[in-house]
């Protein structure tokens, strides 16, 4: 009779990605502790953990480390980063609503679409195969179009923290004043303002669709 191997399995907690997630976490730490007092670093160390979040998911597929701990994980730590990231430009322009609107969008458009996944006994929020929705399906389906609007919005947030020059920065003349700024920055500006607006288009369609997941759960539940 065939012994059971006497290898451990090493624990979720020690997965690669998930200590990627923990060292993202203490980047993101030290990126807001610095924030007010060095912009150029806070920048960088934002933007590095950022990088990480996709290194982690590499590791996952490399190595079959993929966990439902290390996806929680991972999505936490990135609605919570631009969450932070979205308030501190609340406070340095106005009107701040507008920061503050788009950080509800972002935590709701993703806790239903966590939630709504639940329900459908999916194992990932990312499968959206049963969507009719196309931009949704092109948004999760294909990595380097994901990844071009989550790099856009992030981007953006980073550029308008590094030009904000005090508590009540019109976020409209920013935006005229990078406009007029060289070639570069204009690119820059406007592909990330691109990237934005699809990014926020489609959190609103990945509301909507799983809010009517979770009505027409209800609906079975009900009958």
């Amino acid at each position: 009779m065939a012994q059971p191997s006497s290898e451990k399995t090493p624990s979720v907690y020690l997965y690669i990605p998930n200590i990627i997630g923990y060292f993202r976490i203490i980047i993101n730490f030290i990126a807001f502790a610095v924030c007010y007092s060095n912009r150029v670093l806070f920048a960088i160390l934002y933007f590095f953990s950022f990088f990480c979040d996709g290194l982690d998911g590499w590791f996952a597929r490399k190595f079959n480390q993929a966990s439902t701990f290390g996806a929680v994980l991972d999505m936490v730590t990135d609605r919570v980063s631009t969450a932070c990231l979205l308030a501190l430009l609340s406070q340095f322009y106005r009107p701040g609503l507008v920061f503050l609107i788009l950080l509800g969008l972002d935590i709701t458009s993703h806790w239903f679409q966590m939630y709504s996944s639940f329900l459908s006994g999916k194992t990932s929020h990312k499968d959206v195969k049963d969507t009719g929705n196309w931009l949704l399906k092109l948004y999760y389906g294909h990595r380097p179009f994901m990844a071009f609007c989550c790099v856009a919005s992030e981007v953006l947030y980073i550029i308008l923290f590094l030009y904000a020059d005090e508590k009540s920065t019109s976020l409209l003349n920013v935006c005229r004043g990078l406009m007029k700024q060289s070639p570069l920055i204009v690119f820059v500006f406007v592909s990330t303002l691109i990237g934005w607006a699809l990014k926020q288009v489609i959190n609103v369609i990945q509301m909507k669709t799983a809010a009517d997941a979770c009505v027409v759960f209800d609906l079975k539940r009900g009958k």
